[in-house]
């Protein structure tokens, strides 16, 4: 073997590990955003509950109480184990939503409506945004990857796949909106929470799927918070070269003095 062949061979070697290495980091960070699967746990739970217990006794009160009932305990738990509560916390205050609408109309499928609202609003909010040039998905990963904005100017490879998975984001959301708004004007209570809690999960998970798909394939983030302490400590060793190229300046004036 010659020593060119070393160079090609190294880095074969290295490019099935430089790619694993990156997956690794945007699963991580992907379970960190959406809270992984007791998050799932915690948004599916509630409306569960609701949709349980309204179609045994048909009872409004009982089953929104419940539901809300089990949000708070969910977030109790959380801050026992002080866990990150931003996703009980997300459930709680749509599931209150929720309770107060139906409490105020009287209607129980209107528990669901406001969080029905949220989806379709969060869906133009990916479309919407990717087509400014500001994928949502961006602005919602960049903190976690560490690279904050840096990817809409210096990283042309990761904007197009935050684009890529906001458009996912958007029409896999526009999708469900389309089976349920309908199913919330023509179908009853039981039938649209039974419609609603099967689809929690699935059209998630194929988002978050695509989101993985299309990052894992771009450049790496660039960390721009790794940056800012190179050059806070570059700087840092300018002012201290400064200061000891002016003290043995002063130094050898005082020596030619002497």
């Amino acid at each position: 073997m010659t020593s060119l062949d070393k160079p090609t061979q190294d880095t074969e070697q290295t490019r099935p590990d430089e790619t694993r290495d990156a997956r690794a980091v945007t699963e991580a960070a992907l379970f960190e955003a959406f809270g992984g699967v007791r998050g799932m746990v915690e948004t599916v739970l509630p409306g569960l509950l609701f949709v349980a217990i309204f179609t045994v006794n048909k009872d409004l009160h009982i089953s929104a109480i419940a539901a809300l009932a089990v949000s708070l305990v969910l977030v109790v738990v959380r801050l026992v184990r002080k866990d990150t509560v931003k996703h009980a916390f997300s459930g709680v205050f749509g599931v209150a939503f929720g309770v107060v609408f139906a409490m105020f109309t009287g209607n129980a499928k209107d528990f669901y409506l406001p969080g029905m609202l949220y989806t379709l609003g969060l869906a133009l909010a990916y479309i919407i945004t990717t087509l400014a040039g500001v994928p949502l998905i961006g602005l919602i990963l960049g903190p976690v990857f560490k690279e904050n904005l840096s990817w809409r100017t210096r990283n042309p490879g990761r904007k197009k796949a935050y684009a890529k998975a906001s458009w996912a984001w958007g029409l896999i959301l526009l999708a469900k909106c389309a089976i349920l708004f309908p199913l919330y004007w023509w179908s009853d209570t039981t039938k649209l929470g039974w419609v609603l809690v099967a689809l929690k999960i699935p059209p998630f998970l194929l988002a978050v799927w695509l989101t993985w798909v299309f990052l894992a394939k771009a450049p790496a983030p660039i960390d721009v918070f790794a940056e800012m302490e190179a050059e806070e400590k570059a700087e840092e060793e300018r002012k201290a070269a400064l200061a000891a190229e002016s003290g043995d300046a002063t130094g050898g004036r005082h020596r030619r003095q002497a």
